[in-house]
């Protein structure tokens, strides 16, 4: 991890505020990376901003972000009750929608604590989305929301093995690839006390990310994505055998 980022630091020059580096060389890391946990904590009590347009997302250039929204929250409020584990819950924005028994799970616990104070009579614990501490088949769905888009190819591997391991249905959302975003990104990021922090980050088209889960897609918007697999489902399916011809 440290020879990645000297490597990237040699190859690019910073850019400016809110800009944007194509990746140019094999090794990001998301979800147990120290700087990127660092990031996160200290943007807790901020992390919201980005959802409801407000602090440095006031002047933000992005319509018809709100109506789309209710209809991501729509989405998640539509889903029916059942055992949910959101990995990667953040301050649980979208994880209150939920229903049925429902747990927040971040590696954050700054995150974790504005989660479980939005929860009502759900739970939020501080995890990592990699080696999830739940039984095998010991729930029924995975949620994620904005998390899976940031993990790399084998960081990424390893979470969709944890989600299937401890759950039948897996359910992502995650941000919309547009035109003139590059796909895969090294990005800048600015909190409000000043601080510039790096982040890998992905922006997908809603067939490729049910393909990448093996799912079908259930929302394809201008800012957002969605997509759900049933795995047992899927694996009871049985094939048919195609006819005379």
């Amino acid at each position: 991890m440290a020879r990645w980022r000297s490597r990237w630091w040699q190859l690019q020059s910073p850019p400016g505020v809110g800009e944007a580096v194509v990746l140019t060389t094999p090794g990001p890391v998301f979800s147990r990376d120290p700087g990127t946990a660092a990031y996160y904590e200290r943007r807790a009590a901020e992390y919201d901003e980005w959802y409801l347009g407000a602090g440095r997302f006031v002047v933000a250039d992005r319509p018809g972000w709100g109506a789309e929204l209710d209809l991501v929250v729509g989405l998640v409020r539509a889903l029916p009750p059942v055992r949910t584990l959101d990995v990667g819950c953040g301050t649980g924005f979208l994880t209150r929608h939920l229903r049925g028994l429902t747990v927040g799970l971040d590696r954050s616990p700054a995150m974790v604590a504005l989660a479980r104070a939005g929860l009502g009579e759900g739970v939020a614990v501080v995890g990592d989305a990699l080696a999830l501490p739940f039984a095998a088949g010991s729930l029924d769905r995975v949620f994620t929301g904005h998390f899976y888009g940031h993990l790399p190819p084998a960081e990424r591997a390893g979470f969709l093995a944890q989600a299937r391991r401890v759950a039948d249905e897996l359910v992502v959302v995650d941000s919309a690839l547009r035109a003139g975003v590059e796909p895969e990104q090294c990005q800048e990021r600015v909190l409000n006390d000043g601080s510039r922090h790096r982040v890998y980050k992905r922006y997908l088209r809603a067939q490729q990310l049910a393909d990448e889960i093996s799912g079908e897609v259930v929302h394809d918007g201008t800012w957002f994505v969605a997509a759900r697999t049933h795995w047992r489902r899927r694996a009871e399916t049985p094939s048919v055998s195609p006819g005379p011809g």
